[in-house]
């Protein structure tokens, strides 16, 4: 037999070990989780800007925002000022909008949780409903925002946004930051614009925030030649000083909330029916409904009707039940329906 040659054999030593690492390395991964966020992915929640904390916790409904082909309204539940899920309870449908919603929405839903913000991309295709599903998202975490400045007890600023108030040229919807009881600045996030409207908003607009940080209440003169928009900002501002917690200056900015200690007057939002819209106000005192009305309902026609019949009843039920798991008037199916969501929608505000 032929005998090893000491530097041979080194050599087909070093051989193996070369090969050897060139295998693990052909094993290894392209990029690892960790990289791969690093170059492009979704931000972790802290980049992308956290949801509100402070202890949030329950659900909470945002506005119903208006599209092109529908209304999208979202309701988040939060533990701990964390998003723990997203749902759409209003979207789009009929026709071509049903696939798209059953398309978009879960993955708008996810991508919610995902940044813990409304600073989500929008689905491709589906710009419109993407587009009211962030700004309902932003409504809800301004309500969040607002709960977990109440349950600090800090007396800090809150961000309010009133629901949309619809007029004859448009619809209006009002943002106030409310400190110490005070509203200390007011804003109209949503305005009548184009033609005529565009003069009469920019002239009237900047005098009603003025005129809503000066009185500290919805209680505002209109202003002369823009009466619906005075009408329409004033509805929503009201509905925004609604949603102000409990537990602050009852005497400055909580507007109709104000009056007994631990009462508050929380407004829904708006729920579309095929009738029309339905919204309802509520007040609760000592984690019990003492008082419901329906603030919009269906009108017109038979609809009066209908609404004359079936409200006073919804309003008896919900005093009755303290919560909306309250049974439809017959009779009155869509009206009903559109009532429970937006007193659901109050009750969301109340943590209740």
């Amino acid at each position: 037999m032929r005998k090893s040659h000491p530097v041979r054999r080194a050599v087909l030593a070093g051989a193996a070990t070369v090969s050897g690492i060139v295998l693990l390395l052909s094993l290894k991964p392209a990029s690892d989780p960790g990289s791969a966020q690093a170059a492009g992915g979704q931000l972790p929640p802290a980049a992308a800007g956290q949801a509100p904390q402070g202890g949030v916790n329950g659900a909470v409904t945002g506005d119903a925002a208006q599209t092109q082909y529908g209304a999208v309204q979202v309701r988040l539940t939060m533990s701990n000022g964390k998003i723990t899920q997203a749902e759409a309870v209003q979207a789009p449908k009929g026709g071509r909008s049903d696939q798209i919603t059953a398309s978009s929405v879960p993955r708008l839903n996810q991508a919610v949780v995902a940044a813990q913000s409304a600073e989500i991309d929008a689905v491709s295709g589906a710009t419109y409903t993407s587009a009211g599903y962030k700004k309902s998202l932003q409504s809800a975490l301004d309500k969040a925002k607002a709960s977990a400045g109440s349950q600090q007890g800090s007396g800090g600023a809150q961000t309010l946004t009133g629901d949309v108030a619809q007029t004859q040229y448009g619809p209006v919807q009002v943002r106030v930051t409310v400190a110490g009881g005070k509203i200390t600045k007011a804003e109209a996030v949503q305005a009548p614009k184009g033609g005529r409207s565009d003069q009469i908003t920019s002239s009237s607009v900047p005098r009603l925030n003025q005129a809503a940080v000066a009185a500290g209440t919805a209680d505002i003169d209109a202003v002369s030649g823009a009466t619906y928009t005075s009408a329409g900002y004033k509805k929503s501002l009201q509905s925004a000083l609604d949603k102000a917690p409990a537990g602050g200056d009852s005497s400055g900015a909580a507007g109709s909330g104000g009056g007994q200690a631990g009462t508050q007057t929380l407004t829904g939002s708006v729920a579309q029916t095929q009738y029309g819209p339905v919204q309802v106000r509520v007040t609760v005192a000592g984690g019990k409904i003492t008082k419901a009305e329906a603030v919009q309902a269906p009108k017109g026609g038979r609809s009066d009707q209908i609404t004359s019949s079936s409200v006073p009843r919804l309003n008896q039920a919900a005093v009755a039940a303290g919560n909306a798991q309250i049974d439809a008037v017959s009779g009155a199916t869509y009206t009903s329906a559109g009532y429970k969501q937006s007193l659901q929608s109050a009750l969301d505000q109340a943590g209740g």
